[in-house]
C-alpha cells in the first residue's frame, strides 16, 4: 500500500512539475467560418510565452491536403508583453481541403526550447456562382476597377485592357466567360494586396462588358462595368491595325493593275516605246504590290507589344516559336500577324528570324 503511494505521489509531482514547466501556449485568435473555391483567406495565430529563455519562434506546417500556404515564412510579432502573433494566408484549391497542423517551436540557439502543436481549425467549404456567367472567379474584400483602355485591334476586333486592384483576393484566377482572346499582361502579388494588368480582345461592336466579383466584407456579389469606348490611337494607320485589310491599299493596288493593263494595251497598239517603258515601270511596280508579305518565326518567349515604344503595354508573352507575316516596320520594331495563332502587334527586331 505504501508503495503504490509513493508511485501516486511520483506521478503527481511529475505531472505538476511538467506542466509548471510549460511556456509555450498557442490558439487560434481569427479565422473564417466559411470559404469558397480559390478563396484566399486569412488565419491569425496567438503564441503565449512565459519564458525570456529563447531567441525566435519558428512554424512547421505538418499534413494538409488540397491546400496552399502562401506566406510559410511569414515572421511572428510581438503584441504585448510575452503575446506573439502571426498572420497565415491560405488557398483552399477544392471542397476537399484539409487544413494542416501548425507546430510552433521557440528556438534558442538554433535549438528547440518548447513545441506546441496546433489542431487544424474547422473551416466549412461552399461552392459559389456556380451558373453565374458574369462570375470572374473573384473572392475579395474589395477590388476597385482603377482604369480601362480600348483601342482598334484590327478591322472587326477592340483590344482592351484593364488595370484592378484588389484585397485578400485571387486576381491570378480572374477570368471572363465566353471571350476566347484574354490573358494576364502583369500581376503583382504583395498578398494581401494584388494588382493586375488584364486584356482581352472583343467585337468591335460591344460597348460594355460586365462582370462581377464576391465582396467578402459585404458577403454579396459586386457588377463592375468596362466600357469599351475606342480610342483613336491606331497603330501605324488611323484606319487598320493590318494594312493588307485597308481599302484604301485595296483600292491603290487595283488602280496600279488596271494602269499597267491600260499602257500595255497602248503599247500594243500604238508600238510606242515610251508605252513600253511606261508598261515595264508599271510591271514592276505592281509585282511590288501584289507580291506577298514576307514571313518568318518569332522566337519563344518573346514579348508581342501593341504600340512600337519601348514604354508600350506588353499584350501577351509567346509561349512558343511563332510563324509570322510581316506588316510593317518602325525603328527598332516590326508588326507582324501571326499565322497559327491570329494575333497582330509590334515585336522587337531582335527576336524575328527568318524560316
Amino acid at each position: 500500500m505504501k508503495k503504490l503511494l509513493v508511485i501516486i505521489l511520483i506521478n503527481t509531482f511529475l505531472c505538476i512539475s511538467a506542466y509548471a514547466a510549460k511556456n509555450l501556449y498557442v490558439s487560434y485568435k481569427d479565422f473564417p467560418k466559411q470559404v469558397y473555391k480559390n478563396q484566399k483567406f486569412e488565419i491569425v495565430v496567438k503564441a503565449l510565452i512565459t519564458t525570456k529563455d529563447f531567441e525566435s519562434i519558428n512554424t512547421t506546417f505538418i499534413g494538409g491536403k488540397n491546400i496552399d500556404v502562401i506566406n510559410s515564412n511569414s515572421t511572428w510579432e510581438l503584441i504585448s508583453d510575452n503575446i506573439y502573433e502571426n498572420r497565415y494566408y491560405f488557398k483552399a484549391r477544392n471542397g476537399t481541403f484539409v487544413l494542416p497542423s501548425l507546430e510552433i517551436n521557440i528556438l534558442n540557439s538554433g535549438n528547440i526550447v518548447e513545441t506546441s502543436l496546433l489542431s487544424p481549425a474547422n473551416i466549412s467549404y461552399s461552392n459559389i456562382a456556380t451558373k453565374d456567367k458574369r462570375f470572374s472567379n473573384i473572392i475579395a474584400k474589395d477590388l476597385v476597377l482603377k482604369a480601362y483602355k480600348t483601342k482598334q485591334y484590327n478591322n472587326k476586333e477592340s483590344l482592351t485592357i484593364i488595370d484592378i486592384d484588389a484585397i485578400d483576393s485571387n486576381l491570378e484566377d480572374f477570368s471572363l466567360d465566353n471571350i476566347e482572346e484574354q490573358g494576364v499582361s502583369n500581376i503583382k502579388d504583395e498578398f494581401p494586396n494584388q494588382n493586375l494588368i488584364y486584356y482581352f480582345v472583343m467585337p468591335v461592336h460591344k460597348k460594355k462588358v460586365i462582370f462581377n466579383y464576391y465582396n467578402t466584407s459585404t458577403r454579396s456579389f459586386v457588377d463592375i462595368t468596362i466600357p469599351l469606348i475606342l480610342q483613336n490611337e491606331l497603330v501605324s494607320t488611323q484606319t487598320d491595325l493590318n494594312p493588307n485589310d485597308s481599302n484604301f491599299e485595296k483600292y491603290k493596288k487595283i488602280a496600279v493593275a488596271v494602269i499597267f493593263v491600260l499602257f500595255l494595251l497602248l503599247y500594243i497598239w500604238k508600238r510606242s516605246k515610251l508605252y513600253m517603258y511606261i508598261s515595264i515601270v508599271l510591271f514592276i511596280i505592281t509585282a511590288l504590290y501584289l507580291m506577298p508579305n514576307r514571313t518568318g518565326i518569332v522566337k519563344k518567349d518573346s514579348f508581342v507589344y501593341i504600340l512600337p515604344t519601348k514604354n508600350s503595354t506588353i499584350f501577351f508573352k509567346l509561349e512558343n516559336n511563332q510563324k509570322v507575316e510581316v506588316l510593317n516596320t518602325k525603328k527598332d520594331f516590326i508588326k507582324v500577324m501571326g499565322i497559327d495563332n491570329k494575333f497582330i502587334g509590334w515585336i522587337k527586331e531582335e527576336n524575328f528570324g527568318k524560316n
